[in-house]
């Protein structure tokens, strides 16, 4: 079963080598900082700026569809981060997949950084990346602003690979679990707040 639900016939491992096998300094420094804007540790950091514009919103007007709109969006990231959070830890311990580095031989891939061994699945990074720009999505009007939270998903899961510390599925799956654990929880908070849904 893991062979087709998580190696995909070998292309797991194949796709990991095609993302990992060019470095250059420039791009080093790109994927790490990208990595480190997709971890969790972050959360402080994105929890603030959506408080802080929710306020400013209020402030503004707060019976307005806006404000509460805002207030979903807290609502969703706080309540998200803890039960994606609980996932996060709990698949990773359930599963223990190794990360690339204990699986493949080390003249085959790069490692950037302190190489880790265990716990690869699923990727606590793409997951949080994808949970903040889920639930920044509805608020993100424009084509820029959708653009640039597609790019910053794909960003952080692209670096996992690319410095050698998770497998193509690892991201994939924490990308698609956060997707639905925001849908699910928004859907729920509509419901309780309709006026919530501007």
């Amino acid at each position: 079963m893991k062979e087709w639900l998580y190696d995909w016939g070998g292309f797991n491992a194949a796709l990991f080598h095609a993302v990992n096998a060019n470095h250059a300094a420039w791009l080093d420094r790109l994927m790490l900082a990208l990595t480190w804007a997709g971890d969790h540790d972050r959360y402080p950091l994105y929890l603030a700026v959506v408080v802080l514009v929710t306020w400013w919103r209020f402030w503004l007007g707060p019976e307005s569809p806006t404000a509460r709109a805002w207030m979903l969006a807290l609502t969703t990231l706080s309540i998200g981060y803890l039960v994606d959070g609980m996932l996060v830890i709990g698949l990773k311990y359930a599963f223990d997949f190794p990360r690339p580095p204990a699986v493949l031989p080390a003249d085959s891939l790069v490692i950037v950084g302190a190489p880790e061994l265990h716990h690869s699945f699923p990727s606590g990074h793409a997951s949080f990346a994808t949970l903040v720009a889920a639930v920044l999505w509805p608020r993100a009007k424009g084509l820029a602003r959708r653009a640039a939270l597609v790019l910053f998903v794909v960003g952080v899961c692209l670096s996992r690979p690319y410095l050698g510390m998770h497998f193509p599925a690892d991201v994939l799956f924490g990308s698609l679990k956060s997707l639905l654990v925001v849908i699910a929880i928004r859907a729920a908070l509509t419901k309780w707040m309709p006026a919530g849904r501007g």
